[in-house]
């Protein structure tokens, strides 16, 4: 039976750490790491993180800025308010809440972020450093992912990785960070051929697609580390990951749950890379 990796514990070890760090800046150097976070329009799911960020903000002691504008707020009334966010000194990390109402280009929008500000990692200049091994800064969950191995003792070097997805978000980024740790990575989506065949080769398995309980026990090897990064919503209510998790986990050697695995290294990444933000400026 699997090892149950705890992301919420090590979230909590991470967040008092940048408590901490924020604290001895503030005495240091009298400054205090300021988050803003960009709500257009009222998406359910956008409103519960947007609230979840805020309540982190106050537990490590930043500064947190919300601004909720109406769905309608037009792309120059938004670009506004980033020009204005960059330039302001108390901000050190700005963060838009996607996804955008349809009349607004999102590509649009991160790129006016300033990359010094970009603590959601999606920039094209960290998108790119990213890919050359120097960026500012990693994209939360695959960051949040990283910290889930290492602070569990997990040795990437020449293990055979496997990402099921290859969204901007998580697919792509958390595929570079493993081959920058020496892992051999495959990328699997919709059009891979025999998908349980190439999962079977997985010494470490990334589920990041979105479809409850599509990985089962017999598409993965024994003892294989398991990181579930899909919140899919069953018709009970209840939260379920990519991977059947029971089933998975008698074959496993390592395994994150749903909820409570992945999902609260998201935000204490945010705070980690907000901090970063803070200190670069020092």
């Amino acid at each position: 039976m699997a090892v149950i990796i705890d992301g919420n514990k090590i979230a909590q070890d991470i967040r008092n750490e940048v408590r901490q760090s924020a604290l001895e800046l503030k005495e240091r150097k009298g400054i205090i790491p300021g988050l803003a976070v960009v709500l257009v329009g009222e998406d359910p799911a956008s409103q519960v993180y947007v609230g979840r960020k805020a309540k982190a903000c106050a537990e490590v002691g930043f500064l947190s800025r919300e601004y909720k504008l109406p769905a309608d707020t037009s792309e120059e009334k938004l670009l506004s308010i980033i020009r204005k966010l960059n330039d302001d000194k108390l901000i050190h990390g700005i963060l838009v809440q996607l996804p955008l109402p349809k009349h607004i280009s999102t590509e649009k929008i991160i790129a006016a972020i300033d990359p010094r500000k970009d603590v959601d990692g999606f920039h094209p200049y960290n998108v790119g450093g990213l890919v050359t091994g120097s960026p500012l800064f990693v994209p939360c969950t695959p960051q949040g992912i990283m910290e889930l191995i290492v602070r569990t003792g997990i040795e990437l070097k020449g293990k055979e990785a496997v990402v099921v997805g290859r969204s901007n978000i998580v697919g792509k980024p958390i595929a570079l960070l493993l081959l920058a740790q020496h892992a051999t990575v495959t990328i699997c989506h919709s059009r891979t051929k025999d998908l349980p065949a190439v999962i079977r080769r997985a010494d470490i398995l990334i589920a990041a697609v979105g479809k409850e309980h599509m990985i089962k026990a017999d598409m993965v090897k024994d003892g294989v580390i398991v990181i579930d990064v899909g919140v899919n919503r069953l018709k009970n209510g209840k939260l379920a990951g990519d991977v059947a998790f029971d089933e998975v986990a008698a074959k496993a050697s390592f395994i994150t749950p749903v909820p409570g695995g992945v999902g609260p290294m998201t935000i204490a990444m945010l705070m980690k890379n907000t901090l970063n933000a803070a200190t670069m400026k020092v």
